[in-house]
């Protein structure tokens, strides 16, 4: 399956949001495919090296954000999209990284219209 996760003490995010949010960005890059299972939560704690209950908490966190479903005695698969969802997801992560990059550019005293060409020109021009 090539499921990827790597763990980071610094920045301070809880174990189980990296967790989940590292599953969600390989759902939503197309890494892991709707119908995938996903690790036990035991067999990812034991090569994690972390407690069972985080990853628990993880695939819950994941339930209930709808990117992941579990079947009693089966596992843990990717659930098939849900488009709106997706869409709605991967606006909040560009709302995020733009908000960012505003934070960014006040301190650095870019205005408005200069931060609306950089994005043009990074772009290419091809917002449509």
């Amino acid at each position: 399956m090539g499921l990827t996760i790597l763990l980071s003490s610094a920045g301070g995010e809880p174990i189980y949001l990296q967790i989940a949010n590292q599953i969600k960005t390989q759902i939503l890059e197309g890494k892991l495919r709707a119908g995938d299972p996903l690790p036990s939560m035991r067999n990812l704690a034991a090569e994690l090296r972390i407690s069972f209950m985080t990853t628990k908490r993880a695939y819950e966190e994941l339930e209930q954000s709808g990117f992941v479903e579990s079947f009693t005695g089966k596992g843990s698969f990717v659930k098939a999209k849900d488009h709106q969802l997706f869409r709605e997801e991967q606006l909040r992560r560009v709302e995020a990284a733009l908000s960012e990059a505003c934070e960014q550019a006040r301190k650095a005293g870019v205005t408005s219209r200069e931060l609306h060409e950089m994005l043009d020109m990074i772009n290419g021009g091809d917002f449509q």
